[in-house]
C-alpha cells in the first residue's frame, strides 16, 4: 500500500506488477475500496499486466472529502494519480460507481484511456428520482451510520443466492460497506446524483472495451449492459452467469478470464 496527496488530501492505493507493464487502474464502487479487486489484482499481476487499485477519496484507507465529491474529482483523483506514477497511458476500468468514475476518466482524459472496462454501470444521467433517492439516502447515512444500509443491500450488491452459497464473499463485502466513513459515502452519493450523460461520449470512443454485467444484476441489468455495448464502436459484452452487481467478487475466475481475454486482445 502507498499513499500520495491531492489538493490536501491524502489517497491511498496498491501498485502491482512490472513498472514498464500495460496499466490497469481498477476503481472500486460504493461503498467499497480496492480490496474489491484483490482478486483481479492478483490474477492480472501473475499475468504480467501493472495494476493499480485506488481507494477513492471517502473510502478505505483515503482521506474524507465531505459535503460532496463529484465524478470529475474522482476521476481527476486517478489522472493524478496516474501522473504521481508516471503512467501515461492506461487502461481504466471500475464497477458501479466505479465504471461511471471510468467513463469519466475517458470523457475528461480521452487521450489517457487505452481501454475501458465497464461492470455492472450504467451510462446516462441521474434522474430526478434517482437524484433525491441518493440525497435522502446521504442524510441517513450521515444520521445513523453504514450499519443499517450494509444490511439491507447485502442481497442486492451480491446475487441473493451468493449471500449464503458465498459466505466468506459476503463477509468480505458487508465489512467493506460497515467500515466506510458515512460522510464519504454521502458526498458520493450527493456527487453522483449530479453526474452527466456518458452515453454521447461512449459513442464517440475511439478505444476499446469491455462491458461486462453479472446475470442476475438487479442493480444495473444486462439490458444495460447491452446499451453501453451497442453505444461503443469497439465493445466487447460478456455476461458473468452466477453473479449480481459484483461479478469480480462473486465469480473471478470466469471475471478474470474474460478481462485476460480482453487484455491479450489491445
Amino acid at each position: 500500500m502507498a499513499r500520495f496527496t491531492v489538493d490536501g488530501t491524502a489517497l491511498h492505493f496498491d501498485d502491482r506488477g512490472p513498472a514498464d507493464a500495460v496499466a490497469v487502474v481498477l476503481v472500486h464502487g460504493h461503498p467499497f475500496n480496492r480490496t474489491l479487486w484483490r482478486p483481479q489484482a492478483d490474477a492480472l499481476a501473475a499475468a504480467g499486466f501493472r495494476v493499480i487499485t485506488p481507494d477513492l477519496r471517502g473510502y478505505g484507507e483515503s482521506e474524507v472529502t465531505p459535503g460532496q465529491v463529484l465524478l470529475a474529482r474522482f476521476a481527476d483523483d486517478v489522472a493524478a494519480l496516474l501522473d504521481h506514477l508516471d503512467v501515461d497511458r492506461a487502461v481504466v476500468g471500475g464497477v458501479s460507481m466505479g465504471g461511471q468514475i471510468a467513463m469519466e476518466f475517458q470523457l475528461r482524459h480521452p487521450g489517457r484511456t487505452r481501454a475501458l472496462v465497464l461492470s455492472d454501470t450504467s451510462a446516462p444521467a441521474e434522474t430526478e428520482e434517482g437524484k433525491a433517492y441518493r440525497n435522502a439516502l446521504a442524510d441517513r447515512l450521515l444520521a445513523e451510520g453504514m450499519g443499517g444500509y450494509a444490511d439491507e443491500v447485502i442481497d442486492k450488491m451480491l446475487a441473493a443466492y451468493n449471500v449464503t452459497a458465498l459466505p466468506d464473499v459476503a463477509e468480505h463485502v458487508l465489512g467493506m460497506m460497515r467500515s466506510t466513513d458515512p460522510r464519504g459515502a454521502a458526498a458520493a452519493l450527493r456527487g453522483r446524483a449530479e453526474r452527466p450523460d456518458y452515453r454521447e461520449s461512449l459513442a464517440a470512443a475511439r478505444v476499446p472495451a469491455l462491458v461486462v454485467v453479472g446475470a442476475d444484476d438487479v442493480y444495473t441489468p444486462v439490458a444495460q449492459a447491452e446499451a453501453i455495448a451497442a453505444l461503443v464502436p469497439d465493445a466487447t459484452l460478456r455476461v458473468i452467469e452466477k453473479a449480481g452487481h459484483l461479478p469480480g467478487a462473486e465469480q473471478p475466475e470466469a471475471f478474470n478470464a474474460a478481462l485476460l481475454d480482453f487484455l491479450a486482445s489491445l
